[in-house]
């Protein structure tokens, strides 16, 4: 038997997941069972979490960029070599990407956790992230491959509900 939170093997009797902690009973479920979802469920999570930390990284970078570089060399240029409007233009790209990287890791979270709102939350992104090749779009056609099918939404819905 399997822990269908984490996929852990877990020996008759045990009463928690020595991985994961879940408590042992409904959840445990046979090595069989499952279908595309809950076979690839947390390697999505995990992909997302790891997205969403190299977008966290690039707009940290954007933002300090824009808000240092440009910022003075902006205000100390009198002949108009840097146009004024990039600071303000890299800050709101920055800020976009922030809030694309905090959803990415509610979605990877959440898809962890088996929360319902989550494969809605992740096929968006998973849209959205269809522009970013390489690594977006790779991510993006596993999280619609994945998550967009009639039997993946029931699938899924089975999953949480057991969670």
């Amino acid at each position: 038997m399997f822990c269908d939170r984490c996929g852990t093997e877990l020996q008759a009797g045990q009463r928690f997941c020595g991985s994961c902690g879940k408590t042992v009973g409904a959840s445990v479920v046979p090595q069989t069972a499952g279908g595309r979802v809950s076979r690839h469920v947390q390697i999505l999570a995990v992909l997302w979490l790891a997205a969403s930390a190299l977008n966290l990284v690039g707009a940290a970078v954007l933002m300090v960029l824009a808000n240092t570089l440009f910022g003075k060399l902006g205000r100390l240029s009198h002949h108009g070599e840097i146009p004024i409007f990039l600071q303000p233009l890299l800050s709101v790209i920055g800020l976009i990407i922030l809030l694309k990287a905090l959803a990415g890791f509610a979605a990877g979270w959440g898809l962890l956790e088996r929360q319902t709102w989550a494969r809605a939350l992740t096929l968006v992104l998973g849209f959205i992230s269809l522009i970013n090749v390489p690594l977006g779009t790779a991510i993006g056609i596993y999280t619609i491959w994945v998550l967009l099918s009639r039997e993946a939404d029931e699938e899924y819905q089975h999953l949480s509900r057991i969670a």
